[in-house]
């Protein structure tokens, strides 16, 4: 299993963005970061310096500020998750998120909030994730009224 540090992350991240805007060919996986990099125009200057990119990472995060770095790795994760259905239920609970609220992108920004919170409580408690809350969480997003 691979498992890059944070700079080889915003490395690749802002190499994927440099091949997209000059329309070079890309590779499956930064075909969907670049769709992803589409839906955050906000976070493009962020993924076009490489060496600002690098530099942030030692930098204390603003309250109420966005890690775009962060914000991308989350989008990619729930698609990895949907393409291989792990936790088992994602894709269907995503999905249906996102036929009730119609848009994709704003069912990943609800899924997020889910995700985030397993972590911060894995995090906490010093054990391993739990993926059925996880999935509990993002059901209940996806039939809430």
């Amino acid at each position: 299993m691979m498992q890059p540090s944070q700079t080889d992350v915003r490395r690749y991240f802002c190499a994927t963005y440099a091949k997209w805007r000059a329309s070079q060919p890309l590779d499956a996986m930064e075909t969907l970061i670049a769709g992803w990099m589409d839906e955050h125009p906000e976070y493009h200057a962020d993924f076009a310096d490489v060496d600002a990119a690098i530099a942030s990472m030692h930098k204390p995060d603003v309250a109420g500020s966005t890690n775009p770095f962060l914000h991308l790795s989350m989008h990619l994760t729930i698609s990895e998750q949907c393409s291989i259905d792990q936790p088992r239920g994602i894709r269907q609970a995503v999905e249906l998120l996102a036929a009730r609220r119609g848009d994709l992108h704003d069912a990943h920004h609800a899924v997020m909030d889910c995700l985030g919170r397993m972590l911060w409580e894995s995090q906490r408690a010093g054990r391993p994730p739990d993926g059925q809350s996880y999935l509990d969480c993002v059901q209940r997003k996806a039939t809430q009224n």
